[in-house]
């Protein structure tokens, strides 16, 4: 699927350059308890890659000679699945990092999970978590039945150990994705309608909404094809262009790191096969290099970076306008 999605649209996007690094993220592996429509990575149950404990142990030394770099956010598939994820968030909160668990929810559910998310709070990683609609129908069409019952139950998990509560310092972010393909709406519209929605059926409460595009790669870019609508996407996306956005991408302070310690400009460049490579076009890995040395180098831009910028922009944190 990698080589069959036309991301090179009628205009380049801008060349952008890489600042001081200040994040890492890692991806744990691919395996996920669910399977939803909108997913970038085409994690699921039956994906098998996960990063293993000497990758993990790379990611520590890093922290260790980088200080510069102070953020650690998790995410996969399912980042919890890993079996190294606790021993990764330890390490990380004794160096004082944040820690960012990308969650979706359901996890808090699973088998084998029943003190997750204690472990969070324990820890104070800050969670956010997938919720791409406040109304069941919409959530269970686009990541399955009863994904959103269970959702719902996640939520008050993490609300009843403090989570999103005013005054608590946990953090319950949660992230919305249109239902197809469209632009988000306005966030701070739609977060008020989240909170007043969450709050008045269901008592849950929590801090921000993050609204990210859908970006046009791996399942989400393979029902665009399927459907007839990935031209049309990718021109929406690049006529809703704002150069406002290109100073805030995520990719200017951000490390993206595979299950196999590869290292890429972001998630997205990730999943394409992307990767930040050396001058003799060999795969630069996380014991290969510093943040301090990649501050300055030209990030790997394609057609699908106009989901970053088109309209109030999007990024990891939501939207940059």
């Amino acid at each position: 699927m990698l080589a069959t999605l036309p991301l090179l649209r009628k205009t380049p996007f801008p060349a952008l350059t890489r600042r001081r690094i200040d994040t890492l993220q890692i991806n744990l592996g691919y395996r996920c308890n669910q399977r939803c429509l909108h997913c970038h990575v085409n994690a699921g149950p039956t994906r098998t890659e996960a990063m293993d404990g000497d990758t993990i142990d790379q990611v520590i030394a890093f922290l260790d000679a980088n200080p510069g770099v102070r953020s650690l956010d998790l995410t996969g598939g399912a980042p919890e699945l890993n079996p190294h994820f606790r021993r990764l968030v330890m390490a990380a909160r004794s160096r004082d990092c944040k820690v960012i668990d990308r969650c979706n929810l359901t996890i808090l559910g699973e088998p084998g999970q029943e003190t997750l998310a204690d472990f969070l709070a324990e820890h104070a990683v800050e969670v956010v978590a997938s919720l791409p609609c406040y109304l069941e129908d919409n959530v269970n069409a686009q990541r399955g039945k009863g994904v959103f019952e269970a959702s719902i139950a996640g939520l008050r998990k993490l609300n009843a150990l403090g989570y999103g509560q005013p005054g608590n310092a946990l953090r319950l972010n949660l992230v919305y994705n249109p239902q197809g393909a469209s632009l988000p709406p306005p966030q701070a519209n739609l977060e008020a309608d989240y909170k007043r929605h969450l709050d008045a059926h269901f008592g849950v409460v929590f801090n921000q909404l993050f609204t990210l595009a859908n970006m046009p790669i791996q399942r989400f870019g393979s029902t665009l094809l399927s459907k007839g609508q990935f031209n049309t996407y990718m021109d929406l996306l690049q006529t809703a262009h704002r150069d406002d956005n290109l100073d805030d991408v995520m990719c200017r302070s951000q490390l993206s790191v595979d299950w196999q310690g590869r290292l890429y400009d972001c998630d997205f460049n990730q999943m394409l096969g992307l990767g930040i490579d050396t001058a003799d076009g060999r795969a630069l890995h996380l014991r290969d290099i510093t943040a301090a040395a990649l501050e300055g180098g030209a990030i790997r831009v394609a057609g699908h970076c106009y989901g970053c910028t088109a309209g109030q922009g999007s990024s990891c944190g939501g939207a940059l306008a």
